[in-house]
């Protein structure tokens, strides 16, 4: 049977704050880091931890922003883990192959690519205009930006709390979990009431309000849309919510 929910606990003296998929609105990832501050000003324990679940990038319009943020911001007496989306997935496959670019387009990269500046001139075959748009981006991206991407991990354990993107396949354990089930599975993971021996938060599929279930913690309210940040706050066995 699925554990219950308060059989998950932080590690002690931890709290952690979990922060959905960002996507492009630096407006409200600096409104929640304000509540994350002024929550934690009173906090007995001894560490905090603030987690990332991925998709910092694309339909927003402030992507550049957001990156700029994580990387000159750190939250003062906060330890900081930044996961990897799909959708930073989807940057990086079309640095590698511009061939990926159509589809991440579609998929809110337009917005990421306006806001580091880059505009194709829209002459030319497909393959030659996909070719200078990937040429333009890695003009444009920050050298710091590109190594954020890159250094981005898949997955972060604290506690009896697996920090995740998308999820894990049901059914595999963790060390042997598939990058691409972690940055994109859904359904076969939404839909299982397993126990996966850990409770996994993550972000990708959006909910109306964050998704409390016994085995799991969905986070992603659709910021970029609702104007709704959500961060779970995770200490102990207790569990709460700030959003914006």
């Amino acid at each position: 049977m699925p554990a219950r929910p308060l059989d998950f606990a932080a590690p002690s003296g931890t709290r952690i704050y979990a922060v959905g998929d960002v996507h492009g609105r630096a407006d409200l990832l600096r409104r929640l880091r304000g509540m994350i501050l002024a929550d934690a000003a009173g906090a007995e324990c001894a560490r905090k931890l603030i987690v990332h679940v991925g998709d910092y990038i694309d339909r927003g319009a402030a992507s550049r922003e957001v990156v700029d943020i994580l990387l000159d911001e750190p939250l003062p007496g906060f330890e900081a883990v930044n996961l990897k989306g799909n959708h930073e997935d989807f940057l990086l496959r079309f640095l590698d192959d511009h061939e990926a670019g159509p589809l991440w387009f579609m998929n809110g990269g337009a917005a990421t690519l306006r806001s580091y500046g880059v505009r194709g001139s829209g002459e030319g075959d497909r393959d030659g205009w996909l070719r200078q748009v990937g040429e333009a981006l890695r003009r444009s991206l920050p050298p710091r930006h590109l190594a954020f991407f890159r250094a981005l991990t898949l997955c972060h354990r604290e506690g009896d709390y697996l920090f995740v993107h998308a999820g894990i396949r049901p059914g595999v354990a963790i060390d042997r979990q598939r990058a691409d089930d972690m940055l994109w599975i859904r359904d076969e993971f939404l839909r299982s009431d397993a126990d996966h021996g850990l409770c996994v938060v993550h972000g990708h599929t959006i909910g109306r309000a964050v998704d409390f279930r016994p085995n799991r913690i969905g986070i992603d309210t659709g910021a970029f849309a609702t104007d709704t940040l959500s961060c779970a706050v995770l200490e102990g066995r207790t569990r709460r919510l700030l959003q914006t």
